[in-house]
């Protein structure tokens, strides 16, 4: 499989790595630091618009390489690709249960557990050797960062950020765009848009308090 990079930064890298640790290639990285569309050692740079010209020309799949979740999401509706343009890329050393499915644009890193009947979502990142146990559900532009454990029954909503180390016991819900601090134990369900850290994790902010923040700088 040809895959087309778009980012072109230490994650894009990391993503770069996986794609060739399964014997495919990567044709291009696009990033809008990049002026003009250049080839160089069989690999194009250019701005993210080129994108288009590529998939055809290079007959390549499209991964979304940033880790940022809500710029991540931004660069999908922007780039406004039909689904079958994008790749999933599982790493070779990730173990995957038959029965877990996984949304197009998602990206599996080494030594990540996805276990039995688990549910994953599109453009999510699953960061070096964390677990998702059986019957979780992770939304679209999740990203669960490297060591987390997720386990059984467990639901992460869209856009949720959970730290390395982090751990989310059985069959507690996250939030949409919610973020859990690294190390931190998730005891309680988090309602959405709030930031979570300790053992266990307590609320530090919510999206009420940033809201009232930002009125009160008016």
């Amino acid at each position: 499989m040809k895959v087309i990079l778009i980012g072109d930064s230490g994650h894009a890298r990391v993503i770069a790595d996986n794609v060739i640790s399964n014997g495919d290639t990567v044709v291009a990285r696009l990033d809008d630091k990049y002026k003009e569309l250049d080839k160089k050692e069989d690999c194009w740079y250019g701005p993210s618009s080129s994108v288009h010209q590529l998939i055809e020309q290079e007959q390549a799949k499209v991964i979304v390489a940033i880790g940022a979740n809500a710029i991540r999401r931004k660069i999908v509706d922007k780039l406004n690709l039909s689904d079958e343009h994008y790749a999933t890329i599982i790493h070779k050393d990730a173990l995957v249960s038959p029965s877990a499915k996984l949304g197009l644009g998602t990206v599996v890193m080494p030594g990540v557990i996805v276990n039995a009947a688990a549910k994953i979502g599109a453009h999510v990142i699953l960061n070096t050797r964390l677990v998702i146990e059986h019957d979780c559900f992770i939304g679209d532009y999740a990203h669960v960062s490297p060591g987390a454990m997720i386990t059984g029954g467990v639901t992460v909503g869209e856009g949720v950020h959970i730290g390395a180390g982090a751990t989310v016991i059985p069959t507690k819900t996250i939030g949409a765009w919610s973020t859990i601090g690294a190390g931190s134990v998730v005891i309680d369900d988090i309602k959405e848009q709030s930031t979570a850290v300790g053992v266990p994790a307590r609320v530090i902010k919510t999206a009420e308090q940033t809201l009232s923040t930002a009125n009160r700088k008016v």
